[in-house]
């Protein structure tokens, strides 16, 4: 199977070619996200933290790993214990966390061409895995169904609104996400297609990266792509005032909002830890109507059947755009 990271983001022609030659399935870490379509036969999504069980599935049966620009953090949870061939332009990443079994320094794209030459002709000796890769994702795919239709009566579940957004946003969008409970669905939940560009914080560490960086990528593609922010409240709290920035400029950005009233990462991690849940509550606004007072077009849903018409009506807007959903911090 083959790991590619963020560092074969300008390498997935080659890449996707080598994958497609040999039949080997391809997940990415994280920050990857989107770099290979996650409707391609051989894709099956992210590893790790935020990740589908089509990844992890791929890797406990893997008999070998191709990693691909890759930093094996902790989140990613690339196994160490698989026969693994590290591909690197970084020569200190070779190796930097573990032994690996062949190290290779060299250009990535450069790389994966060299293999596919030199593996011509011996595909025949390689299993094709499209069908359990297919299988794998099917199985998944009726897991997320179902969960479309979870309703605690706290709020919208996460894989509702990415179920939403996977066919709402447009191909060559822009897709700007924070850190916190919201990105780890957006990883697990959201389905990439070719040309969106995915931007996050490397690690997961900035809260609050979200909005900024679309104000960023707005500005980058001289405002002629799409792009779309998704935060949560606790992110979006620390920098409500670029939404005025936004404004003033006429910022084609259609923020996403999932508002659970608290800082529900951390909420997880003292559950995790077996302590009392202390200081992650948050004391919000109406973001909606906040958007509004701004000038931007702002939507408050409550229920799952208002998504599509809020979503589609943001992505609509000519300028500033939220969707505020309040959401069941329970169901990520």
């Amino acid at each position: 199977m083959i790991i590619a990271g963020y560092g074969a983001r300008d390498s997935m022609g080659e890449v996707t070619a080598l994958a497609e030659q040999i039949g080997a399935p391809v997940i990415t870490t994280f920050k990857a996200k989107g770099q290979i379509a996650d409707d391609h036969p051989l894709a099956c999504g992210v590893l790790g933290r935020s990740g589908t069980p089509v990844a992890s599935w791929v890797m406990n049966e893997a008999d070998l790993l191709l990693v691909l620009g890759a930093s094996f953090s902790n989140h990613t949870g690339i196994y160490p214990g698989h026969p693994m061939i590290q591909v690197d332009f970084e020569r200190m990443q070779l190796g930097k966390f573990h032994p690996v079994t062949l190290p290779v320094w060299g250009e990535l794209g450069t790389c994966a061409r060299l293999f596919s030459e030199r593996l011509a002709g011996m595909e025949t000796a390689a299993t094709d895995q499209r069908g359990d890769v297919g299988d794998r994702k099917r199985i998944w795919a009726a897991e997320k169904e179902s969960r479309l239709a979870d309703d605690r009566g706290n709020g919208v579940n996460s894989a509702s609104i990415f179920e939403v957004m996977s066919r709402l946003v447009p191909d060559d969008a822009v897709i700007a996400v924070d850190v916190s409970n919201n990105t780890y669905s957006f990883g697990r939940y959201f389905e990439s297609k070719a040309g969106q560009r995915v931007v996050m914080s490397g690690y997961l560490g900035s809260i609050g990266f979200g909005y900024p960086a679309a104000m960023g990528a707005w500005a980058a593609t001289d405002g002629r792509r799409p792009i779309i922010a998704i935060t949560g409240d606790g992110g979006f709290g620390q920098y409500m005032g670029e939404l005025l920035t936004a404004v003033k400029y006429g910022m084609n950005i259609t923020h996403v909002l999932l508002n659970n009233g608290q800082l529900g990462k951390i909420s997880k991690e003292q559950q995790a830890g077996e302590w009392d849940v202390w200081a992650t509550d948050l004391h919000n606004p109406d973001f909606a109507a906040y958007a509004e007072l701004c000038g931007a077009l702002g939507i408050r849903v409550t229920d799952r059947s208002e998504l599509d018409d809020a979503i589609a009506r943001a992505l609509a807007h000519a300028g500033p755009a939220m969707v505020e959903v309040v959401t069941d911090a329970e169901l990520v």
